[in-house]
């Protein structure tokens, strides 16, 4: 291949945002969906590159308003990795004044996963419970996270204003948010799933992210 039959490119990141964006638009099926349910589902595609992940979103009514009116309120964000709370973005946190959560590596945590043989990931939501209240939950990589925290929730514990659960796998994951999705009305809990196998902490914190975008206006 010759210098001249090199490819030119886009060099300027906000005319190649654009130019995916509208691309996204015109491949995304985003009938049924509200506006800002929509926003969603764009910033998912633009995660993972793949339009037909609208076919297994699933995003309760009132969720993107619960989670908008959570980040009004300077609510706890609680994430089961590291993966997740790193792709968040923080200069709209910053802006929020709120400083995400993850309590995977905490001493106690991987003491009692040790004791209990449980996961980390699961012993971690023990450290949750008490910023549980009207938070926004984040989990995007552990199925074990999720059934603990909706079993945590069908007990008794207290309620977060919004589950964005997308955990990835082929054990336990397409079950945790089918469980999830099942649950979230009876439960009194809005969330946003992915249904199947596919997920991830990349595409949890897009959806994230999307809330902190509507909350200063951004829109694609």
């Amino acid at each position: 291949m010759t210098v001249s039959d090199w490819p030119a490119y886009e060099h300027d990141p906000r005319a190649i945002e654009a130019e995916s964006f509208r691309r996204i638009r015109e491949l995304t099926p985003l009938d049924g969906l509200t506006e800002d349910d929509a926003q969603v589902a764009l910033r998912l595609v633009h995660t993972c590159g793949q339009p037909d992940i609208v076919d297994v979103l699933r995003i309760s009514p009132g969720a993107t308003d619960a989670g908008r009116a959570a980040l009004c309120a300077q609510a706890a964000v609680l994430c089961d990795v590291e993966m997740v709370r790193f792709g968040l973005t923080q200069r709209f946190l910053e802006a929020r004044g709120i400083t995400p959560s993850c309590f995977l590596r905490d001493p106690a945590t991987i003491e009692q996963a040790r004791a209990r043989q449980e996961t980390r990931t699961m012993a971690a939501l023990s450290a949750w419970r008490p910023h549980l209240e009207g938070a926004i939950v984040l989990i995007g990589n552990a199925p074990t996270a999720l059934f603990r925290l909706l079993e945590m929730i069908r007990d008794g514990a207290p309620k977060p204003a919004l589950i964005i659960g997308m955990p990835v796998g082929f054990v336990g994951a397409a079950e945790s948010k089918a469980l999830l999705w099942n649950t979230s009305q009876s439960l009194g809990v809005p969330c946003m799933t992915l249904l199947g196998r596919q997920g991830g902490s990349a595409l949890t914190a897009a959806a994230f992210n999307t809330l902190l975008r509507l909350d200063v206006g951004e829109r694609y």
